[in-house]
């Protein structure tokens, strides 16, 4: 993509979203962390409904040590992978207190260090506890980064430098969150809205999907349940057999 087209792409999200911010709750630079931590290969509603129930118990290393690994693990245990994620999250408090006084580093080598964290994670906590203009790269980004052409790639990390080098430094403070907000609501995996997408006319991607073929949403009840239509109940009605009297 070219430079000016790049610029582009990031005017138009940030005149969309002015102020993009992280969807995941927290209060400080360690539940950042630790939510962070918890958001591997799960989504942030599910991470911030565990740590609703967490974080006014335990919500420092301290806490969060004298809670105890078993005890963690009930309270994110709908979280995927909560058993690494536990155990983890218990050396990666026993870290801090052993190594940084029980403070989140503010270095990307001392963050990579800590148990569960990787280049990923350590550029979110940089980001957004920080204020450094690192992007990021999740399973969102990743798939804006090739469909659009922005930073093709086959590996997160490359993409994440590459991302970092060509946005434009006005640009790059919160690209991060424009891209994977994006990407969560409008460039979606299986059926990207592109008719309604900003950035479509400077998007590389060649099956560009129509209005015509969105599918919507069923209606649903005040349980959520979709309501099914007369056409429907009047077919599923003659599909029940009648019930015999008992003798």
């Amino acid at each position: 993509m070219k430079p000016a087209d790049i610029a582009e792409l990031y005017r138009r999200l940030a005149a969309a979203n002015p102020n993009p911010r992280s969807e995941l709750e927290y209060a400080s630079a360690f539940e950042l962390l630790v939510s962070v931590v918890l958001s591997a290969q799960a989504t942030d509603v599910g991470v911030n409904k565990a740590t609703a129930g967490l974080y006014p118990v335990a919500n420092t290393p301290e806490q969060l040590l004298a809670l105890g690994e078993e005890a963690l693990r009930g309270y994110i245990k709908t979280i995927g992978l909560y058993q690494t994620k536990a155990k983890n999250v218990i050396a990666l408090c026993r870290q801090l207190l052993e190594r940084h006084g029980g403070q989140v580093p503010h270095d990307r080598a001392a963050l990579e260090a800590l148990p569960g964290v990787g280049r990923k994670t350590a550029n979110v906590v940089l980001n957004v506890a920080f204020g450094e203009p690192t992007i990021a790269v999740d399973t969102h980004i990743f798939r804006i980064a090739n469909r659009t052409g922005l930073a093709p790639g086959t590996n997160p990390d490359r993409i994440s430098e590459k991302l970092e080098k060509i946005t434009p430094e006005r640009y790059r403070l919160h690209a991060h969150h424009w891209l994977i907000l994006h990407g969560r609501y409008v460039c979606k995996a299986r059926t990207p809205e592109c008719w309604r997408c900003v950035i479509a006319d400077l998007c590389r991607y060649r099956h560009k999907t129509p209005a015509a073929a969105a599918t919507p949403e069923p209606a649903r009840n005040l349980r959520g349940r979709p309501i099914k239509s007369a056409a429907k109940k009047k077919r599923s009605a003659a599909g029940k057999r009648p019930v015999p009297d008992q003798p």
